[in-house]
């Protein structure tokens, strides 16, 4: 309570806006009618509130807060802080829209209240008796929302709109409560407004509306399975695949009920194929991914656009790492041994280190070809990158595509070292084709890189590595040319790189005149100070500003004479006279000379 008195002090400016009518018909009189874009209204909200990350107590807060402020604005309130005193809002009161608004509030915050319980009650099985509760309570605020709408105050498109929120809402609850059949019913009547909602408007308003019809497909299919229909299985799946997965109620259930079908298949599966072998699968998890190996790629072909693709992909790597994690898990340590070892009749290894092999493939082959789709995304970016410049946007760049085909191949070293297939030539002639095709792609955009810094040469160096690439692909393909159709075709790119070589060089040419245009004497500073160029004239803004140059300083270092240092060389052969003669001859010693000494007598 607490946080949410705070939320309502400090809303701001755009709460403080949803105080005043929404858009659509308002009431003058009572002969006037009144309208309410409900599901725009719902579906703003909560994208707006914390839906878009999962976050319902978050919009449950909201609905609360903005029920608190509706009540203030029309003057509804339930009694004071002392006493409640219930009040409903009647036909009579019915003099604006967002009396309506006010109970559609109160059955979002129910519906998202009893969401969010469904999230704990993975945890917490209790509170699904509470989820029950509060399902049941936004059904009662849908049923009064549709009574108020009967009124002929309201507009036929807001009557349509209420009927199609009480099924949607009476759907819900039958759904939890496993009572098929009705909430087939409801889903359905929901479904059928919402399509002729959307067939009576524009394109634009229709949208949302299919939306909609888009979200309840997969509960209606879900419904008609559970009565009985088994056809509903494979519309679910394919509608799971298209979509990249799905949300809501039907989640968890559609995957365990996926897993359930997947995992009665695999039962009577024992082997699988590849590259002329063939290898016995016993392992429940791996069955299960490999059954769903054709669905799943099937779904990546017909994908909508990028976003579903990427989704796919990213739901495909997860399930191949799950199964390789398995194999890993049956591999001990004594039996790596004799995996890694080579078998004496067969040379080959073991089935089981074999089948790791194969589902490593089908990782590093998916991701690349997830890295080669992105990379495609992106060069179509650039193209209309070149044709149109966007502001307030980040462009890609051709670094971000040498990012891409730097990974693809080190996912193609990562294949040519598989254990088992280092004895297959054709594998490693096939991969070592497709690694040239991606190394000549990559300094296609590491030259297209330079280009745009005007580094000319380099540029026009790394275009002949790329024609030099492409024509040894063109020249081994050969009997490869089935394995290397779905990469990018080489000569669409030998094409494009002659076109950029002449374009590079009349770029350079032109560079080169600007240069020798911009370099007169009149307009280059050459570096020198003032003080040493005073007879040449040129034009120097750097003279007016504060950093002026106009002497060298601190001044350059210049020779200068050393202190001399004196030698004496005729010392060692200069021979000095005797001085025998002048030098006093040395007393006589002994007893009688240190005798004499003592007492001063001399000699």
């Amino acid at each position: 309570m607490a946080a949410e008195r705070q939320g309502s002090r400090g809303g701001g400016a755009e709460e403080n806006k949803e105080n005043e009518r929404p858009a659509g018909p308002q009431a003058g009189g009572l002969g006037d009618s009144l309208g309410l874009e409900i599901l725009q209204i719902v579906k703003e909200s909560q994208q707006q509130h914390g839906l878009r990350h999962g976050d319902f107590q978050r919009y449950r807060g909201y609905c609360s807060r903005r029920l608190r402020r509706l009540r203030k604005t029309l003057n509804f309130k339930m009694g004071n802080r002392h006493k409640f005193t219930g009040k409903k809002v009647t036909e009579e009161i019915l003099s604006d829209n967002r009396y309506l608004l006010l109970i559609l509030m109160d059955a979002e915050r129910a519906w998202s209240y009893a969401m969010q319980l469904k999230q704990e009650a993975n945890t917490e099985p209790r509170k699904r008796f509470h989820l029950l509760s509060r399902l049941r309570k936004a059904v009662k605020h849908a049923e009064e929302l549709e009574r108020l709408c009967e009124s002929n105050r309201v507009d036929a498109k807001t009557k349509l709109e209420a009927q199609a929120y009480m099924a949607y809402l009476t759907g819900m609850l039958r759904f939890e409560h496993q009572e098929w059949k009705a909430a087939m019913e409801a889903f359905n009547k929901c479904k059928t407004i919402y399509e002729k909602l959307a067939n009576a408007f524009t394109e634009e308003q229709a949208v949302l509306y299919n939306q909609r019809v888009e979200e309840i497909s997969p509960n209606i299919r879900y419904c008609a399975y559970n009565i009985g229909d088994q056809s509903a299985m494979n519309e679910l799946m394919q509608m799971r695949l298209r979509s990249g997965g799905t949300e809501g109620l039907l989640a968890e259930k559609l995957e365990a009920l996926i897993t359930q079908t997947r995992a009665k298949q695999a039962a009577t599966m024992s082997e699988v194929e590849w590259r002329g072998r063939t290898v016995p699968v016993k392992i429940d998890k791996v069955r299960i991914f490999l059954l769903g190996l054709a669905d799943n790629e099937a779904a990546i072909a017909q994908a909508e656009n990028e976003e579903t693709k990427e989704r796919l992909f990213e739901s495909l790597l997860s399930e191949c790492r799950d199964a390789i994690q398995a194999v890993r898990e049956e591999l001990k340590p004594d039996q790596k041994q004799r995996e890694h070892s080579l078998e004496n009749d067969s040379g080959k290894v073991s089935n089981i280190q074999y089948l790791h092999s194969y589902l490593t493939y089908i990782k590093l082959s998916t991701a690349i070809r997830r890295n080669e789709s992105m990379a495609k995304s992106l060069q179509k970016a650039l193209l209309q990158q070149q044709r149109s410049e966007e502001d307030g946007k980040r462009t890609p760049r051709p670094q971000d595509l040498i990012r891409l085909y730097d990974i693809i191949l080190q996912n193609l070293v990562e294949l040519t070292q598989l254990p088992g297939l280092e004895e297959d030539k054709n594998f490693q002639k096939e991969i070592g084709l497709k690694t040239l095709v991606y190394k000549a792609y990559r300094c296609f955009f590491i030259a297209q890189s330079y280009v745009l810094v005007k580094k000319w040469s380099e540029a026009l160096v790394l275009y002949e590595r790329v024609l030099k690439y492409a024509r040894e692909v063109q020249s081994g393909a050969g009997a490869y040319t089935n394995s290397l159709k779905e990469l990018p075709d080489v000569q669409d790119l030998i094409t494009q790189v002659n076109a950029e070589k002449y374009s590079l060089q009349a770029s350079a040419i032109l560079d080169a005149n600007d240069a020798h245009e911009t370099e007169s004497p009149s307009q280059v500073k050459d570096g020198k100070p003032l003080s040493e160029r005073f007879e040449t004239f040129c034009l120097d803004p750097s003279l007016v500003s504060k950093q002026v140059s106009l002497v060298h300083f601190p001044p350059g270092f210049q020779p200068i004479p050393c202190k001399p240092l004196f030698f004496d060389l005729a010392l060692n052969h200069v021979a000095f006279p005797p001085l025998e003669d002048k030098v006093e001859q040395k007393a006589k010693s002994g007893l009688t000379g240190y005798i004499k000494g003592i007492f001063g007598f001399k000699s």
